[in-house]
This record gives C-alpha cells, sequence and structure tokens, in this order.
C-alpha cells in the first residue's frame, strides 16, 4: 500500500470495514500498529490482537461506520463517523472521532473518541419527532 496517499490508506481501511473484510482491514494496518481510546488506553495492538478484536465486530450484521467528515493533515488523518451496530444494551448509533497516523503507506496507530450510543428505540423516536 505504500503508493497509497494517507488518505487514501484510510478510505481503504473504511471500506474494508464495512466489506467486514478482515484481511483487507488488516492489509492497511503495519504489522505492529496499535490501536487506543482517547486519551492513552490501549484497545489492541499488533495484527493478532487488532484481528481479534475487529473479527467480533465483523460478526454483526448491522455494523456500518458512516463518513460524516475527514481532514487530513501531513500523516494524520481525522475521521468523523457514525457507526451503527448491536451495543451492548441493543442496536444503536454512536458518534465517533477516529485520528489515524499513517506512514509508510499503513496505518502505525489510531486513536478513538467514542460518543455515548442513541439506541435504536430512541433514535427512531427522535426522527420521528423531527419528520413532524
Amino acid at each position: 500500500m505504500s503508493s497509497l496517499s494517507p488518505e487514501q490508506v484510510v478510505q481503504a481501511q473504511l471500506d474494508a470495514y464495512n466489506a467486514r473484510d478482515l484481511q483487507a482491514w488488516l492489509a492497511t494496518y503495519a504489522e505492529d500498529a496499535c490501536q487506543y481510546e482517547h486519551p492513552g488506553r490501549l484497545l489492541a495492538c499488533g495484527h493478532a490482537a487488532l484481528g481479534e478484536r475487529i473479527a467480533v465486530r465483523f460478526t454483526d450484521p448491522r455494523l456500518h461506520a458512516r463518513l460524516i467528515s475527514r481532514r487530513v493533515i501531513g500523516h494524520s488523518v481525522i475521521d468523523h463517523e457514525e457507526i451503527s451496530r448491536d451495543y451492548p444494551k441493543g442496536p444503536g448509533r454512536a458518534e465517533m472521532l477516529a485520528i489515524y497516523q499513517v506512514r509508510d503507506g499503513l496505518i502505525q496507530a489510531a486513536t478513538f473518541v467514542f460518543g455515548d450510543p442513541v439506541y435504536a428505540a430512541v433514535a427512531e423516536t427522535a426522527e420521528t419527532a423531527d419528520a413532524a
């Protein structure tokens, strides 16, 4: 992936995530890449741990990331996304900021800021009220 720009690498990662393609998703990450929850809690490090963490998510039929906005500054790509999936309390969606550090055509590190989930019943009620 070394000929791809940081933005293209992150887009390939997002496409693989939405396709639930574990091998394509891992191919966007360096072998020793780490993921963190902001401000610095380690979630997973290395392909084996990253693969284990995401493989569980990829079994969720509701899983989908919708890109809201993206900013690129040098080797950093910052995505604002809405993640739909089954959360511990049921189906819903949550906003997330993802900050990717890309070098040599691979994601070296990713840091996430997770918003609180809005569960499907609550979200549907809010959407119905907005439509009225």
